[in-house]
């Protein structure tokens, strides 16, 4: 896993910096807890955090191989999962290897390949090679966008880092928001390759960049097509429990504890079960953990995205298959308590997080932390195999703009302040970006009507939405140095089910018909059968309170958090009562605790005007 930051600079001596590099690694400390490195040379200093997690004595980074026209060097985050094949390939070339590490392997896979290393890749990662040899820096981020990785372009080079905060540790990057940042914080339509800080930049999944003295240029080495399907029902969910078996089994490769996280949907139940088969075979127990709260079945609400409690069936499916699971029980002091705001809010660099599910993700984080370093994760397969309400109601999915924002609490509210909110404008915004992003959609000749449109969500959902849960997730779980896996985010499983006409991603009548076809053997049917269910949030009355006291103080105080807002509004937020709060106030009082949490930590300058 592992954070990494770098720095090129063609018009200074970056031998003299190494007490700035040091302050830019350092920021990746809790994403690597386990080692520092650094390396100089006269344009380019590289920085790394360690989480070991493969070939423990053998993965120290920055790694070097040294060649007769200078030295490559590569500062890596992530996992190859198909290390060992590419291994065995380049020996055949005639490399030969000092360590285990996919690390070693990715380096000289670059050695052999180039830029053209990326298309051998099959994992989550994202890296940095400098090439001593033509004084170039190679930027590569995964398929999917598991791995985060940022850039900023100087008057003479580029910061680069896993997340914002150590490009900001640079005295050459100014940390600036503009009204397109606060755009992307209130609006929850994360616009790919967009960081949110002036003059900072995310590289856009499936991309690599290229810095040298001629500047620095952006390229997709892959995309989603489309192409024709023509496997049949049975075919397809053989072919889909193929691919998961291959890939969970690929996935649990680790020299550390791993385990998975285990909700009782379809999703975690699913790759719970086909990890314990395996690990079964080995004589080994898989380890599984599910989130909890006190209470949770006298004051559970049912929503929409979340219709029944968790815990039922994540016992059924822990005694079904025999996990070793422990339940995380969070109560309301803890999701409400600002020492853990702060460091949900400060992994994320922007506020743009889930309020008490943020923070109970973080604090389940932690927990699984002091027993496993690598975890498995169900994340994505609702985007994968259509799984949200919305994919199947028509007023969501024939809705101008992104599915998931039509009557959503998420949605832009009336708390903003209204000068701020005519001149963020976020409708026009929401829709500016809705309509650029169909323009990128693939599809098949002559596609049109249901099909064409459920292509259009899907692809909606694979580059825009899973973006924003994928980036929580790894910053939730590097915040204490826990590597979480997402086996449905392979890209060979996306490509394949993209291209999965609608009717046969429902041909029993219900989302996700392919998964559940492909692994009902597994599960019980209980769990086979049930509602999708979303990561659950907490009822606890005591938080409700909680947050709605701070957000009182907040008001009081005079913070500049309310420049932001309709004090107004905000106010009958923190005095509504508890049994008749909206959705969108609660999530207001959330989210104006998060802004003043960021405005606290960062103190960014504010161009607004």
């Amino acid at each position: 896993m592992c954070g990494i930051t770098g720095w090129v600079s063609y018009g200074r001596d970056l031998h003299t910096q190494n007490r700035v590099l040091d302050e830019m690694t350092e920021t990746m400390s809790c994403r690597g807890p386990d080692a520092a490195g650094s390396w100089t040379a006269p344009h380019a200093a590289l920085g790394h955090r360690r989480l070991a997690v493969i070939d423990l004595p053998g993965g120290a980074q920055p790694m070097k191989v040294d060649t007769p026209d200078g030295p490559v060097v590569m500062v890596y985050s992530g996992e190859a999962y198909n290390f060992t094949e590419l291994r065995a390939e380049l020996r055949r070339r005639g490399h030969r290897f000092d360590t285990d590490s996919d690390t070693e392997v990715v380096l000289r896979g670059y050695l052999e390949w180039g830029e053209a290393l990326a298309d051998e890749l099959n994992g989550m990662y994202a890296f940095a090679i400098w090439d001593e040899r033509t004084e170039k820096l190679v930027m590569i981020r995964d398929r999917m966008g598991i791995k985060p990785f940022y850039f900023y372009e100087t008057a003479d080079g580029v910061l680069f880092g896993s997340e914002p905060k150590a490009i900001l540790a640079n005295p050459a990057a100014e940390a600036v928001i503009g009204l397109d940042g606060l755009r992307e914080i209130f609006s929850f339509a994360k616009t790919p390759g967009h960081a949110g800080w002036e003059g900072m930049r995310e590289l856009r999944p499936g991309h690599l960049a290229i810095a040298d003295r001629a500047g620095l240029r952006e390229r997709c080495y892959w995309r989603l097509e489309a192409t024709e399907h023509t496997d049949d029902q049975e075919a397809t969910v053989a072919h889909v429990r193929g691919l998961l078996d291959d890939i969970i089994a690929r996935q649990l490769v680790a020299d550390v504890p791993r385990c998975t996280l285990l909700s009782g949907g379809l999703d975690s139940s699913a790759m719970t079960a086909i990890a314990a088969l395996q690990l079964g075979e080995r004589g080994e127990t898989v380890r599984s953990f599910a989130v909890d709260f006190p209470n949770q079945a006298e004051n559970f609400r049912a929503i929409d995205v979340s219709p029944t409690q968790d815990t039922p069936f994540v016992h059924a499916v822990a005694e079904h298959v025999r996990s070793d699971h422990e339940d995380i029980v969070l109560d309301g002091a803890a999701l409400s308590d600002p020492a853990v705001r702060a460091a949900a809010v400060g992994s994320r660099d922007l506020p743009i997080g889930l309020g008490d599910r943020d923070n109970s993700l973080y604090l389940l984080f932690k927990a699984i932390r002091q027993q496993s370093t690598v975890a498995l994760s169900g994340e994505s397969a609702d985007e994968i195999f259509g799984g949200y309400p919305w994919f199947h109601d028509d007023r969501h999915r024939r809705a101008e703009t992104f599915p998931w924002l039509v009557d959503s609490p998420l949605s832009p509210s009336g708390m903003l302040d209204p000068a701020l909110g005519e001149r963020l404008d976020l409708s026009s915004y929401i829709g500016d970006h809705y309509a650029s992003a169909l323009t990128e959609v693939p599809l098949k000749d002559g596609e049109t009507g249901l099909e064409k449109r459920m292509r259009q969500v899907c692809y909606l959902h694979l580059t825009r939405m899973v973006q924003t849960l994928l980036d929580r997730k790894d910053r939730m779980s590097m915040a204490v140095g826990l590597e979480v896996r997402v086996p449905f985010c392979d890209h060979r499983l996306v490509q394949y089910v993209f291209n999965t006409p609608w009717a046969l991603k429902t041909f029993d009548g219900r989302e996700k018909s392919i998964l559940r076809g492909a692994t009902r053997d597994t599960l019980p049917e209980s769990v086979a059968n049930r509602k999708k269910s979303g990561y659950p949030g907490s009822f606890d009355p005591n938080y409700l309170t909680a947050i709605q006291s701070q957000a009182a103080e907040l008001i009081s105080s005079d913070h500049r958090v309310l420049e932001f807002y309709d004090v107004t509004q905000l106010k009958a937020a923190t005095e509504a009562d508890g049994r008749t709060i909206t959705n969108q106030q609660r999530q207001g009082v959330e989210r104006a605790l998060d802004v003043a949490t960021w405005l606290d930590q960062r103190n960014p300058t504010l161009k607004i005007a």
